[in-house]
């Protein structure tokens, strides 16, 4: 029996606690071993990297310093996945990425450092091209350093390799292992043949991964490997790949070259059960203490500004910043719909404008009368002339937006106000969605209110101050709370509210302002938010219109 399968036996009995998403995982390994079709499980191949790890690594840290690195199940039988399913005709292997997704303090970088270091000098790889991505070189540089240190603790390896400058040398092969930062600009003209991305959460240049997996392109068989906490900026390239790995966990995107093992609860209130703790932790009683984890979730029941940090890092529960309005599971909702369902139906609008450097957003809020259900589309607007250097610099992908046709663009260095006229014009005409009220904010352009106004628009002044905006944003997180709300499962607007933290003043009125850094941008939630303030202030009115 091989390790994948004493893994998802243990599993099965209930020696091992993990979470849904990887036993179903586990379970769809075995089922290829036991029944190979287009790919073969190679058990010589799936225990190479084992034996090397094992039998030349040596930790350099702690107690443990210098004895030989002993892997735990949970990692044998990820690495056995990994290497040891193979094309049946090719003999390549059929694993080229992996997102190995894992609460803090659970032995990832021991993984990854001996897994870099065999790609390094044993996986049959003339020149190989080793490589540590990290949002910061220092980051970087841990499992770098932590895989030059494992080596000058064994004989064997340090025997073998140099220690250059700036990378670590196998001269039989003329192999190198390096760490790199995020300055996608210097990663152009690489050849990888191993990519390790660690912290993939921090990562917010998506061009780090394009640009790293473009760059193995020439290499027969590349592994790229993500390794990562959860983290709390949303609509990141972190996001992008987990929810892509959850829906090839889940077998509703089919991927034979990516393999998702995603140790996470399976529900948010997990983490007050200790039972259910080594869902995300594997490493639980091993490689991580009990104890210390115990003194963190005791701290966080007490305070609870330590919640956030204990969900994202030691339960891997997807967080926005500690200061949020709302948590991500509260925004979240999946939930799509047709706008051609809503053809002869009224709505209420809002709008949110800038000139250049905010997003312009524009919302029209439906109900269904039967259910009190609200459906939100939305568009959003940016400057042509500065878009790619928006792109380039925020690091937000706008362009992946446009692409999708949740944004469009005004010719120019500024937003034409025409534009946000004609989609509403377009909403009213095209689809025949007639907003009863649009509620714009108060510091609004007085030509494009008339403009809108002239086009038989009703126009409401919506102030941005607590007295108007606070019960219609008390209401709007309710709603939001309960999946009352279907905005499409639009990452524009998903992106603005993660972004959105709350001021409160002295009578517990809230307004919401930037949580985050200023390109962190909370327009799409401004925009419905004025909408929302015409709900609460025409509610009853609406209500009879759409009956």
């Amino acid at each position: 029996m091989n390790y994948i399968q004493q893994y998802y036996e243990k599993i099965k009995s209930g020696k091992y606690i993990v979470s849904r998403r990887v036993e179903k995982q586990y379970k769809r390994l075995v089922y290829d071993i036991e029944h190979p079709s287009k790919y073969i499980f190679d058990e010589n191949k799936s225990s190479r990297p084992i034996k090397f790890i094992e039998g030349f690594c040596r930790h350099s840290k702690g107690e443990w310093a210098g004895r030989p690195v002993k892997l735990e199940l949970f990692q044998k039988a990820f690495i056995s996945a990994l290497f040891g399913f193979i094309d049946k005709d090719t003999g390549l292997r059929r694993y080229r990425e992996a997102m190995f997704y894992v609460a803090r303090k659970n032995g990832k970088t021991t993984m990854l450092s001996g897994i870099a270091l065999y790609m390094l000098m044993a996986d049959g790889e003339g020149g190989a091209e080793v490589y540590s991505i990290a949002s910061k070189k220092d980051q970087a540089k841990l499992c770098f350093d932590e895989a030059l240190n494992m080596a000058r603790q064994s004989p064997y390896l340090s025997k073998h390799l140099k220690k250059r400058k700036t990378d670590l040398y196998f001269p039989l092969t003329m192999s190198k292992f390096q760490a790199l930062g995020k300055n996608s600009d210097t990663l152009d003209g690489l050849n990888s043949h191993c990519v390790i991305i660690d912290e993939l959460h921090s990562i917010k240049d998506r061009n780090i991964y394009e640009v790293m997996k473009q760059s193995q392109s020439a290499r027969r068989e590349p592994l790229l490997i993500m390794i990562t906490t959860a983290g709390t900026v949303r609509e990141s390239i972190f996001d992008d790949m987990y929810e892509y790995g959850c829906k090839v966990a889940d077998g509703t995107i089919e991927d034979d070259t990516f393999l998702p093992i995603l140790y996470e609860l399976d529900d948010k209130e997990e983490w007050r059960n200790p039972k259910c703790w080594p869902k995300a932790n594997p490493g639980l009683g091993v490689i991580k203490k009990v104890d210390d984890l115990k003194i963190k979730v005791k701290r966080a029941k007490s305070n609870p500004n330590d919640v956030t940090g204990v969900l994202c890092k030691d339960f891997n529960v997807r967080c926005t910043v500690s200061t949020a309005w709302l948590t991500f599971d509260d925004i979240n909702n999946e939930e799509i719909f047709s706008i051609d369902d809503f053809k002869n139906c009224y709505a209420i609008g809002g709008a949110d404008l800038s000139i250049t450097t905010d997003l312009t957003a524009a919302t029209l809020l439906m109900m269904n009368p039967e259910t009190q259900k609200r459906y939100v589309t939305q568009m959003y607007w940016l400057p042509k002339e500065s878009f790619n250097e928006r792109v380039h610099h925020d690091k937000i992908p706008y362009d992946k937006w446009l692409e999708r046709g949740l944004l469009r663009l005004c010719e120019g260095n500024s937003i034409d106000y025409r534009d946000i006229t004609a989609w509403f014009l377009e909403m009213l005409n095209d689809k025949e969605i007639t907003p009863l009220w649009i509620y714009y904010d108060s510091y609004s352009a007085k030509y494009w209110v008339e403009e809108m106004k002239n086009n038989g628009f009703k126009m409401e002044r919506c102030i941005q101050g607590a007295k108007t905006l606070s019960l219609p944003m008390q209401q709007l997180g309710a709603d939001l709370q309960a999946k009352k709300i279907n905005y499409n499962n639009n990452p524009i607007l998903k992106w603005c509210m993660t972004n959105t933290g709350v001021e409160t003043d002295r009578n517990g009125n809230i307004v919401p302002i930037k949580n985050q850094a200023a390109k962190m941008r909370i327009d799409g939630l401004a925009s419905l938010l004025d909408s929302y303030v015409g709900l609460y202030e025409h509610y009853e009115e609406f209500l009879r219109a759409i009956q």
